[in-house]
């Protein structure tokens, strides 16, 4: 018996580790509905092994063995709505409910069935499996794929078929003849061994998805510009380098750049806050008219860039003149109704195997002739054939 009880312990120690765990995600991560209910599922699921503690001391068995049912089958219930909302497959709380009312209820009803046998054995089982897998379902059905998806999704459906086996287990090995000789049975020792091995695994899964969220987001958060809500200079840059050399195509795109014109003299006449809500609403143009695939961002100050992949000139060309046009359409608050804001924009297409750095040097050159030529006009160059000097455009001239 004892041996068993101090596994109890360990399982207790370990589930409450890991409820506290899931409340500091709680604090840190936007998914914080979801890690409170993953930490009450814990926290709920650890009173079990009080309850069976007790049942061998007990002079009424009965309750502290179903409530021991009750608080692990109610944990892995809180366990499947939390993560049903961290994946965005969630559970229907009254059928939740349902279904863990009518799990006590048939634990209640087979109390007094012999332990050890098939007749006890596989309702009393049959909860935990359903409930295991119908967690597992939510990894496959949510889409993700990373690492931590797939190791939490094999540990749960593990789980569910350590459940399973727990029914022949249970007959094979004898779980005593009541709710006390449980507790002091070989099979309590090896279930809550069992138990403890995989309540670690999982709750390490749990924990990686959901830091690795919180890394992702913040990973997010540093790559946006705040004012714009486009990409800043670094995360344009991580966005478009993979494009550049995703397929092997003669066009592997266009790169825009676009200068809000005069944008020092908006700030200066009519305050920084106005020259904030040009900023804003320059960006809300970029975003409207670029293409779905394309990748926009503010690299510094009043410089944007959009890069539209797989897009020969002439077509960027074209979204240029619609981004021109639609920025000098709008009426922005803090302006004097007459006044309109216009933008240049340098527009270069994409070397086959070309970097980066020369296409954004190039394009820089097209936008600095769209403001030396009267500025609110969109100049373009061509790539070079052969990219051995690519920083030296041939060009087009006024489109």
């Amino acid at each position: 018996m004892g041996g068993a009880i101090s596994l109890l312990a360990v399982n207790f120690i370990i589930a409450q580790i890991f409820t506290a765990a899931f409340l500091i995600i709680a604090a840190k991560s936007r998914q914080r509905r979801a890690a409170l209910w993953c930490a009450a599922g814990f926290a709920v699921a650890s009173l079990a092994a009080i309850c069976e503690t007790i049942v061998p001391f007990s002079s009424t068995p009965r309750f502290f063995a179903v409530s021991a049912f009750a608080c692990v089958l109610g944990g892995f219930c809180l366990l499947r709505f939390g993560l049903g909302l961290f994946y965005q497959v969630p559970a229907r709380l009254p059928l939740l409910g349902a279904f863990f009312a009518a799990g006590v209820a048939l634990d209640l009803a087979i109390y007094d069935l012999p332990r050890g046998t098939w007749q006890h054995a596989i309702p009393y089982q049959a909860p935990f499996v359903v409930i295991q897998a119908w967690t597992a379902s939510v990894v496959l059905r949510s889409g993700r794929r990373t690492f931590f998806d797939w190791v939490l999704f094999g540990l749960l459906a593990l789980s569910a078929a350590y459940y399973l086996i727990k029914i022949y287990a249970a007959v094979a090995a004898g779980s005593g003849a009541t709710a006390q000789d449980y507790v002091s049975s070989p099979f309590a020792l090896i279930s809550q061994a069992l138990g403890a091995i995989l309540i670690v695994g999982a709750g390490l899964a749990m924990l990686g998805v959901m830091v690795k969220e919180i890394v992702d987001d913040a990973q997010a958060r540093s790559e946006i510009d705040l004012l714009s809500g486009l990409y800043n200079r670094r995360g344009f840059i991580e966005r478009v380098m993979p494009l550049l050399h995703a397929r092997a195509t003669p066009t592997p795109g266009t790169l825009i750049l676009a200068d809000l014109d005069r944008f020092k003299l908006v700030n200066d006449t009519y305050g920084h806050l106005t020259g904030d809500e040009v900023i804003r609403r320059f960006a809300r143009v970029l975003m409207d008219v670029m293409p779905n695939r394309a990748v926009a961002g503010r690299l510094g100050g009043e410089e944007f860039a959009v890069f539209l992949p797989c897009t020969d000139l002439s077509e960027a060309r074209v979204v240029a003149h619609g981004m021109r046009a639609a920025i000098m359409s709008q009426q922005i608050g803090g302006l004097p109704e007459a006044a309109r804001v216009t933008a240049s924009f340098g527009v270069t297409a994409v070397g086959s195997g070309e970097a980066l750095d020369p296409v954004i040097q190039r394009a820089d050159k097209a936008l600095y002739a769209a403001k030396a030529n009267g500025r609110n006009r969109v100049e373009c160059a061509e790539a070079p054939t052969t990219v051995v000097n690519p920083s030296v455009p041939h060009w087009i001239g006024r489109s």
